[in-house]
Parts: structure tokens; sequence; C-alpha cells
């Protein structure tokens, strides 16, 4: 904002506890506020214009927390639980054929059976009704921007965006200032690789003692099939083609009601070769023999990206802050080899909410609750995901053949011993920016054009997450220093910023006789985080644009 143009004072609301995110983590603590003391006051700020209208996972929910949460949903004839696992299938991919692993070789933690394939937009969508019949206050449209501190730095609530903000930072006519909602705890629940999460990570220093954050990208489709196709009820995850065997990823088809099937691909963000395009592997592995016949005659109704925590057990920061703490993916609580977070989320949310409506109790407000941070490890989230600690690594060292199979028989020995390992625990090294090499040193990859048919170009895939953005309002993709894009980014790692972005966000404009110019196409912006955690300089700063804004994901 101009320093010559004066703005007006914030105007602010007093709430007990303030929730930044409605995701199943964020709704899950206030629900579980509610329950414990109905006289609470919660609010839960949401980005989206609508809750559920961010949230993209696969899914398959174990539905272990929700069993906690809400013991009585299955009598609920509204919830979206509709699809239960009954067939699980494991594939490994090569460039023309593929092998089924036979479901007994794989670790128990691996069956699906009692799990569901849902929504889990639809989920957080059932959940916020669920929280406002109890009270609970949920404001869709405003993203949380600033974190607001005490004298002594302790965390007193959030600060909303100022909106109607032109791009040149002035007030424009539609202009009005956000509100500071303060309250007794902040819980922070945005999901991964959150903007205020960050600031706080940094600031207290809470990831110190741990191992740098992992991340993969996920990309994922909706289709309708023909019903010939359609299997309900079927798992099916695979890895191998088209990444080649040093690069760490995996895909998924899940066979959902309604003859719909969501099909993805997660990409491990730790890749090196600047060349490589998510996007377009994600395309490529449709084609492939024993995946395409499920799409034949099919039509794809929707399309999204969101990154993914992948450190697990050895990346969680300190969850506990002066004033609040963090919840769900904003922990990293995701399960890698299970594909799965949101039971994670929910049991973290209500975790969380135990120990805030605790200490409310005993008239506390603004310190620390430190209990939750010493329990987690030894709760039910520790134990899931203390199992799985070397799977990640051991792919990363190992590649994916000699990784997945002594990442399995690790899950194996684990489960037996209840936490016990011979690699002890692994160290992650560096992180996902740093894992990026020059261009030098790596080929460029020809992909095949789209058919329109069964693969696609990224532009028309964005026009179906229904995404927008304000035209003439700051750009919420904050480039740090244009040189260094230039001179990095560009000229030494050959602008992997055009092809990492599954939304066709970034450009270098190459004309003869002129310097490359770097373009931001922000309005294009699914929200997938990827830029903030795989530039390799650290160059591009994820913010949230004005309240509402980017995808609208009706069923993802």
């Amino acid at each position: 904002m101009s320093d010559t143009i004066e703005v007006p004072e914030r105007e602010s609301m007093e709430f007990d506890v303030v929730i930044v995110g409605a995701g199943p983590a964020g709704l899950s603590a206030a629900i579980r506020l509610k329950q414990l003391n109905p006289e609470l006051t919660v609010v839960v700020l949401e980005k989206g214009a609508e809750v559920g209208a961010h949230i993209l996972s696969g899914a398959v929910v174990d539905p272990v927390g929700i069993d906690k949460l809400l013991p009585q949903w299955r009598d609920d004839p509204e919830h979206p639980f509709k699809t239960e696992v009954k067939k699980d299938r494991f594939l490994v991919l090569g460039p023309a054929g593929s092998i089924t692993l036979p479901n007994f070789m794989m670790p128990p933690l691996m069956n699906n059976h009692g799990n569901y394939i849902v929504s889990l937009g639809n989920v957080c969508r059932w959940l916020g009704a669920k929280a406002e019949e109890l009270g609970v206050e949920i404001y869709p449209g405003f993203a949380g921007s600033e974190m607001l501190y005490d004298d002594a730095g302790a965390v007193v609530g959030v600060s909303t965006g100022d909106m109607g903000v032109r791009r040149d930072g002035t007030p424009g006519p539609n202009y009005a200032r956000g509100m500071a909602l303060l309250g007794k705890y902040v819980l922070i629940g945005e999901g991964v690789r959150g903007s205020l999460a960050k600031q706080l990570i940094s600031r207290f220093e809470l990831d110190k003692d741990s191992d740098p954050q992992k991340f993969g990208l996920g990309i994922k489709e909706l289709w309708e099939v023909d019903p010939a196709c359609h299997q309900q009820g079927l798992v099916q995850h695979s890895f191998g083609w088209p990444l080649d065997w040093k690069t760490g990823g995996g895909s998924f088809l899940y066979h959902l009601e309604d003859n719909l099937v969501a099909v993805g691909f997660v990409l491990h963000l730790n890749y090196k070769n600047p060349y490589l395009s998510p996007f377009e592997e994600f395309q490529r592995f449709k084609t492939h023999p024993s995946i395409a016949p499920t799409f034949e005659g099919a039509k794809r109704i929707s399309y999204g990206a969101r990154a993914i925590t992948e450190g697990g057990w050895q990346s969680v920061p300190k969850l506990t802050f002066p004033g609040g703490a963090l919840i769900g993916c904003s922990a990293g609580f995701v399960n890698v080899p299970r594909i799965k977070g949101s039971h994670n989320a929910i049991l973290s949310g209500m975790m969380a909410a135990q120990h805030v409506a605790e200490a409310i109790g005993q008239g506390r407000s603004g310190d620390e609750i430190a209990g939750y941070e010493a329990e987690w490890r030894s709760s039910e989230i520790g134990k899931d995901l203390k199992r799985v600690r070397n799977v990640k690594p051991l792919w990363s060292r190992l590649g994916t053949i000699g990784g997945v199979m002594l990442g399995g028989v690790d899950m194996w020995i684990n489960t037996v011993t209840g936490g016990w390992s011979p690699f002890s625990t692994m160290k992650h090294g560096k992180t996902d920016a740093a894992a990026l090499e020059p261009a030098a040193g790596h080929k460029k990859i020809d992909y095949p054009r789209p058919d329109g048919v069964l693969t696609f170009d990224r532009l028309s895939s964005v026009f179906l997450s229904n995404t927008n953005h304000e035209e003439d309002e700051p750009v919420h993709l904050q480039l740090l220093d244009p040189q260094l894009q230039k001179t990095s980014e560009h000229d030494v790692y050959a602008g992997p910023s055009t092809r990492y972005c599954p939304a066709g966000v970034y450009e270098w404009i190459e004309e003869e006789g002129k310097a490359p110019t770097f373009v931001i196409n922000a309005q294009n912006c699914v929200h997938c985080k990827t830029c903030d955690i795989k530039d390799p300089n650290q160059n591009i700063n994820w913010v949230p644009p004005q309240g509402g804004e980017g995808p609208v994901y009706p069923n993802m």
C-alpha cells in the first residue's frame, strides 16, 4: 500500500479461538471445541469462495478420524462417504506393460479395505455444515494475510487481506480494509506450505530441530467414464513409467460412485532434471496400455493440482508457539506410502482443540499449549507416521525399485516391532529446491502434443478448475529478485518454472535482440504452491490473493 495514502484502521472482532483454514483439520478443531464447550466462540477463516472450493485430494479416507469426531456419522443420510473400497490393486508400470503386485506382499497398513473413496471437498462441505450447526462462525472468501502479535511477541489473532486493492497497491473504488480477528488462541490449518505457517515457522524457529520438509506435487482429474469401464470401489496405485527409475512418484485410479473415476499423479519434488514437467508426465501416464482403456468414451469434468507434504515423522516442526499451534497439513501429517493425510488432519485438529479448551477452561490465553506438542508423537498420528518414516529417504537414495522394495520391508519390520527399524530414522538431506540441478547436466524432454481426447494442454485444464483472479490486483506470486530470476532460473536452470507449474502461470518470453522477459500470469494460479517450493533460489513467495479467488473445485 502506498505510504502517501491513508488507510483506515482495521475493525476487530474477538473470539475465544480463531482457526485459519476450513479444511479437515480446521473444521474438526472447530467442531471438537464446540463439543467440549458449547459456550466457546469459534471462527474459521477460509480463503476459498466457499468451504471446499480449494480442497483437492485423491482421496481415499481412513475413517478413524471421523469415527472419533462424529461417532454416529453413518446414521446421517447426507454424509459423503458413499463408496467403500472393495478392491486394492498395485501395479508397476513399464513402457509397454505392467506387473501386478500380489496384495499379500504389501504391508498391512497399505490395505484400503474399510476405507472410503470420496471427494474431500464434499467432506469439508459436510463438516462445515456440522460446525455451523454447533454455532461455529465460518467466513469463506476471507484469506488470513497477516499474523497479529502482542507486545511480548505472542500471537493474538489474524488479519484478513484488504479487498479492492489495485495492482499498483492503491485502493480501488471497492476498497475495503481487512478485519482483525482476535483470539485467546489461533490454530493454523492452511494446508501445505501455507503463507502464515511459513511466517510462524520462521519467526519461532519451529523447524530448527527437524529435517527439511519434503513435498510432492499432486495433479488430479475427475472423469465420467463408460459404465462398462467402471468398477465402483476399486483403488489402484502404480509407480514406474513414465518416470525413470531414479525419479520418485506414483499414480492412482479411484473408482467412485456414479461412473466417476479420479485419476491422479504425484511427483516427488526432489527431482533433479529442470526439463521435467509434472503436468506432461501426468498426461503421458494416461496413455499407458494398462490405464488408457478406462477412459475410452469418457469425459473429463474437473482438473486441479496441489502440493503434498512428504517429509513425515522427521520433518514435522514444533507444533506450538505462544498463542497457538499448527494443525493438519500445515504441520505435515501426510503418510506418503498410503497417500493419506486427512485422517491425521482430523485427529490433529481434535487433539489441538482438546488442549486449547482445557487451557481456556483454566483461564489461560496467549501461552503455549505445550501438551499438544508433547502428545502427538505417542498418539495415533505419531504411530502412523513413525512406521513409514524411512520410505521417502530410501526412495530418494536408492531410486524407485530399490527404495520401494526396502521401504516395504522396513514397513513390515516397523509393523511387527511396533516402530523399530534397522535403519533407525533416516535423514532427508537437502530441500526440494536445492535438489534441482543445472540444465547443462541434463537433456531436454520431448513431450508429445496433447490429443484433446485423453491428453490435454495446461490452459484448457485450468479452465476446468474454474480459476479466477481479478486482473487489476497485486500479483500474489511475489518475485523477490527479478535479476536473479534471469541470471539463475533462466540462464542456469533453463526456466523450470515454465514446466513445474501445472497451470501455465510462468513464461519466459524470448525475442531476438532482446533480453528474456519473465511473465507471471497470476490469474491462472490454482494455488498449488509448487513455485514457492521448487524455485531453485527460493525467489518466488506465494501469498494469498484477495479472498475468494483461485480455483472453485465442485467435487475434488
